[in-house]
């Protein structure tokens, strides 16, 4: 038996290894544009499901860890900005208010599943035109949910949170640890 986290995110790369140093990376082909729920935590969930599920089919025998992120802001779901001008909305959109980031996380091993939704809030200050115009010239917002990277340089823009930090960045570590256990692992 072996573990598996089928995500190429660097973040959960890094997080997981915090758990358990020893897993291999094998991404999904899911189009995830075809998968939507009612709420963006029932989302973020279904996403991970779908990604986890797919890899398991192939690896009945490994463990497998699917993981999706989705920053919600008042019902609307905010992923990974298209492009310059999508970042620079999402960032306005986001200063000054809460938000919440859902993480879904599904584990399987051959027909066992099981999954969870680490659900943190996260509030910005008001952030100031110039810096979200500087903050969206680098490559910092262009692979993350909501456009922003909370370990990085957007930090300069939080407030506060509540909630798992890491669940920000894209994988609640100790409620992963604690499901994984469930496996034997």
């Amino acid at each position: 038996m072996s573990l598996i986290l089928a995500s190429g995110s660097p973040r959960r790369k890094e997080l997981l290894a915090m758990i358990c140093p020893e897993f291999s990376v094998i991404t999904s082909e899911v189009d995830e544009s075809a998968i939507t729920a009612p709420t963006p935590a029932e989302t973020a969930l279904a996403l991970a499901t779908a990604k986890c599920k797919a890899v398991a089919k192939d690896h009945p025998e490994d463990v497998v860890i699917g993981c999706d992120t989705v920053v919600d802001c008042g019902g609307r779901i905010f992923g990974k900005p298209a492009d310059r001008n999508a970042a620079v909305a999402m960032l306005r959109e986001l200063s000054g208010k809460g938000h919440q980031v859902h993480t879904g996380v599904c584990v399987c091993k051959g027909d066992v599943c099981r999954s969870l939704v680490a659900t943190s809030t996260v509030r910005f200050y008001p952030i100031e035109e110039a810096a979200i115009q500087a903050y969206v010239d680098t490559p910092e917002p262009y692979d993350k949910a909501g456009g922003y990277a909370i370990q990085g340089t957007a930090a300069l823009f939080c407030e506060g949170i509540d909630g798992c930090y890491y669940n920000i960045m894209g994988l609640p570590v100790s409620r992963l640890a604690r499901l994984l256990r469930e496996f034997g692992i």
